[in-house]
């Protein structure tokens, strides 16, 4: 393995032992067994280093596809919102990093293409559901990536974690994906 891709795995690695806070370019060229200057010939700055560790996460995203079942289309979009809230769940601190603007190169173009194109399939598996009859399916998509999305961070932090309401993050889910698959298409409002 390359210096470079030696790097990445240090940092993936490190980021699922410690946290977003411990992946830092001198801490994961300790860790990666190389000098401290090593991550710089490599990468341009700790944003490049983490947006190809993120890039890592959205892949493993983008692969789950593979694991859904051969099921109808609202089988098949169930399980992927599963195992977008299984993902999160496991990988909390690579959840965290994929999202983080503040610490990745949101204009990566690998990051740009992989993150993509994990909303792209997660669209097309809302659009085969066919829930909003009349409501462009990214729009939906997106309304339901955002409950999904906002689900995970707030079982994480402790927000829904222990509530008598909501015993368990599938238990949440499970409400989130009832609204989506057996309603009709979302009032229409204005945000002022």
């Amino acid at each position: 393995m390359g210096t470079r891709q030696r790097l990445i795995t240090t940092a993936s690695e490190l980021l699922a032992e410690e946290g977003v806070g411990a992946v830092t370019l001198r801490g994961i060229a300790k860790a990666a067994g190389v000098s401290h200057g090593a991550p710089l010939r490599h990468f341009s700055g700790r944003a490049e280093l983490l947006s190809a560790v993120a890039t890592l996460g959205f892949t493993e995203l983008l692969e789950l596809r593979a694991s859904l079942p051969d099921g109808g289309p609202r089988e098949r979009l169930t399980a992927a919102c599963h195992g977008y809230l299984g993902f999160a769940l496991r990988k909390p601190a690579m959840f965290e990093l994929m999202f983080r603007r503040d610490l990745i190169d949101p204009g990566d173009p690998a990051l740009t293409a992989v993150s993509s194109a994990v909303f792209d399939e997660f669209a097309a598996l809302v659009a085969a559901a066919g829930t909003h009859a009349g409501t462009d399916p990214r729009l939906v998509a997106a309304s339901l990536w955002a409950a999904l999305h906002g689900l995970a961070q707030l079982w994480l932090w402790g927000g829904l974690a222990g509530a008598s309401f909501a015993p368990s993050p599938e238990a949440a889910l499970a409400v989130t994906l009832d609204a989506y698959l057996r309603h009709g298409p979302p009032v229409r409002t204005t945000i002022t």
